[in-house]
């Protein structure tokens, strides 16, 4: 049996609202991370996996240059420009890529601050996504055989300056939020800014050592810990090395949205990013929801903005 076709709600019960369920897909993930690449990596295999998720009803997605590794700021703009581009030219869609990494000696992966300003001065960003803390990323597979994790650094300073981005450029800010502390921070510096109101991507972790595993009790504890210091927030679930299906007729029920995809689970993953879509489309529906349309997702959160 499938991990999305358990027992669901009832349609009284869904609370997501006439707005919909957001499907977002995690199209890859780059060189990083304690692990190999996954899901498409070359241009044309990035843009034709992002046309069949949005045919399958993924309003939003999130890719990585993955193909560009080592690249610099100007590459990695281009990389993204090009895919964009030719996403945009196909269907309606909200596209963004991965967190900006800070600059300091000895680092040469991630995307680097610069190529979003590029992106944004062309006019392609929406979203911006933003790691709100720094952690260790040490896989279980890694440590039972002695090989050191790596480190997610990002000072408090960075993640000023990249609310800032999202402040002066009007972009929507999704706030991965790996710890509970990451969420606590993420909260007040974006109340101390005068950004959009963020997405908060509440992720879950099966492969790494950080943060909540994906278990009921995990999204309880945030969901509560969200309610204290950002409430009335957009949410969804998403997973860094971990499947977090079980948990998507809750998610649903409780008014979240929904993040899928190969960029997120365990790297042995061996499915499409199109059918995990269509997947969670059906259990959206299931669960007596709505999926909606990019068309909705911009405007529910621009009536957030106007603080409706």
């Amino acid at each position: 049996m499938s991990t999305l076709e358990t027992e669901a709600p009832g349609e009284s019960e869904a609370e997501s609202g006439t707005d919909g369920t957001w499907v977002e897909v995690s199209l890859n993930s780059a060189p990083g991370n304690g692990g190999a690449c996954t899901g498409p990596q070359q241009l044309e295999a990035v843009v034709a996996d992002a046309l069949a998720c949005a045919a399958a009803g993924a309003a939003i997605i999130h890719l990585q240059a993955a193909g560009a590794p080592g690249a610099d700021a100007e590459q990695q703009a281009d990389f993204l420009s090009r895919a964009f581009e030719a996403i945009r030219a196909r269907c309606d869609v909200i596209v963004y890529p991965g967190a900006p990494v800070p600059e300091y000696p000895g680092s040469d992966a991630g995307l680097r601050p610069a190529a979003l300003d590029v992106l944004a001065q062309r006019g392609l960003l929406e979203w911006l996504a933003v790691d709100c803390g720094s952690a260790n990323l040490c896989r279980y597979d890694d440590l039972r055989e002695d090989r050191p994790g790596e480190l997610l650094l990002n000072p408090e300073a960075h993640i000023r300056e990249t609310l800032s981005i999202a402040s002066r450029r009007r972009l929507q800010p999704s706030l991965r939020v790996l710890e509970p502390g990451f969420l606590r921070l993420g909260a007040t510096l974006h109340w101390r800014s005068s950004c959009p109101a963020p997405l908060y991507r509440l992720t879950f972790s099966s492969d790494f050592t950080l943060g909540f595993p994906p278990e009921d009790y995990s999204l309880t504890a945030l969901l509560n810990l969200l309610d204290q210091v950002a409430p009335g927030a957009q949410w969804m679930v998403a997973g860094l090395g971990a499947d977090v299906r079980p948990l998507l007729a809750r998610v649903v029920a409780e008014g979240g949205h929904v993040r899928v995809g190969l960029g997120d689970l365990p790297r042995e993953a061996n499915e499409s990013n199109a059918a995990l879509v269509e997947e969670a489309v059906r259990l959206v529906h299931t669960c007596g929801a709505d999926v909606a349309t990019p068309a909705k997702v911009r405007a529910r959160l621009h009536a957030l903005e106007m603080g409706d």
